[in-house]
């Protein structure tokens, strides 16, 4: 039975409410209430994700309807940051300075995470379950404080380079990727895998987020002769490459980043027979898949939409990231038994053992130790036939380099 049913199966608020702590003592605890905080692209350019925000939003004014935790409502302050750096540390101060949170959870961003990671390690505030795959959350020597919780891009590009190398081992591929640590890690990814073959074999263009459209690099890409694609992007110009790949009469091996698979903000907008034959990876149960109509985690998930967020698009992969995300911080939250300290907070963090989130796929589970910072390694490929992302192969745990 999934560990999973994370407090929902029951319906009511059975939840243990230890001795209470000492509130002077843990910032953001009271006797009332925890305060968590997040920053959030609500505009922007990747203002698509702003409703992971609003989906934790909804989450926990549940939460807080059947009790709380540990005897204490949840006080989820959430600020927009538009997806910028600067803005993310001046929003992250507020909240750590003034809001004085206990913790920050699932800030979304490579660039903006980036911006406020030392701040954050240095005044020892937990800076949990980030909304990034960039590699280096895996850090736990230089940034104990800070953990991810999706797979690492750099292990998503392995994984797609070890495929296409499998396939068409001399191929030319054009890399099309975001201009900071979010890019970056597929370019060592790709790497990785090719060694002393990348410079021949790779052309590597970048974008930056200001950038209008990424149709001159797509062009560019297609001219130098690529036979294989692999980008990089968030769903803003994810979209706009599937359109320009299809447009201009290119049909290339198409690598696609998870982070901007879904199916309401990124393959509709880009026109769903344009992506056909695109490949990704998966840890998450895609809603649009059929194979998931029956499954008992997905249905927990749609029960929480309907109930909580009767007008989201249930084919948006961004509302089962979200509940997987939380439900993986309610998990620690109820190891903590009361004890919102701090340093409590992350010995629960980095002692998930093989923990089953209602929307992961089978298989793929949660794990972390104190020298393990990366919770999820698993993945398995899967590709657009035109109405959903259909999975192939078996599930796949990095890639060996």
């Amino acid at each position: 039975m999934l560990n999973r049913r994370l407090f929902l199966a029951s319906g009511t608020a059975a939840l243990v409410t230890p001795a209470l702590v000492n509130a002077q003592e843990t910032p953001g605890v009271t006797a009332n209430e925890i305060r968590i905080g997040c920053t959030m692209p609500f505009s922007g350019p990747a203002s698509a994700y702003g409703i992971i925000g609003r989906s934790h939003e909804a989450f926990f004014k549940m939460v807080n309807e059947r009790g709380g935790i540990a005897g204490r409502k949840i006080n989820f302050i959430a600020y927009d940051d538009g997806y910028s750096p600067p803005k993310t540390v001046e929003q992250t101060r507020r909240l750590v300075e003034q809001d004085r949170v206990a913790f920050t959870f699932n800030q979304l961003g490579t660039p903006t995470n980036s911006a406020i990671v030392r701040y954050l390690n240095q005044r020892r505030v937990p800076h949990l379950f980030l909304s990034s795959g960039a590699d280096k959350w895996g850090n736990y020597q230089d940034t104990p404080w800070t953990i991810g919780w999706q797979p690492s891009y750099r292990t998503e590009a392995q994984i797609y380079m070890k495929h296409l190398l499998a396939e068409k081992p001399t191929a030319k591929i054009g890399l099309l990727y975001q201009n900071d640590d979010f890019g970056k890690d597929y370019l060592i990814g790709v790497r990785d895998i090719l060694k002393e073959k990348f410079d021949q074999q790779v052309r590597a263009v970048s974008y930056e987020v200001t950038d209008a459209t990424v149709d001159s690099q797509v062009v560019s890409l297609q001219a130098w002769g690529a036979e294989a694609l692999v980008t990089a992007a968030v769903p803003k110009f994810a979209a706009q490459t599937i359109r320009r790949v299809f447009d201009i009469g290119w049909r290339p091996v198409h690598y696609l980043s998870n982070v901007s698979i879904s199916v309401g903000t990124v393959m509709e907008p880009a026109g769903v027979e344009k992506g056909v034959g695109i490949i990704t990876s998966a840890y998450l149960k895609d809603p649009t898949d059929s194979a998931w109509d029956n499954d008992a985690g997905m249905n927990e998930w749609r029960a929480f939409m309907r109930a909580n967020i009767p007008n989201g698009d249930m084919k948006d992969g961004s509302y089962p990231f979200a509940y997987g995300i939380v439900q993986t911080l309610m998990h620690v939250l109820r190891a903590c038994n009361g004890n919102f300290a701090r340093d409590n907070i992350m010995k629960q963090v980095t002692g998930i053992r093989a923990l089953e989130v209602p929307t992961l796929i089978p298989g793929i589970l949660v794990n972390t130790a104190p020298n393990n910072y990366h919770p999820i390694k698993q993945m398995q490929l899967q590709r657009w036939n035109g109405t959903t992302w259909q999975r192939f192969g078996g599930i796949i745990e990095g890639a060996e380099v």
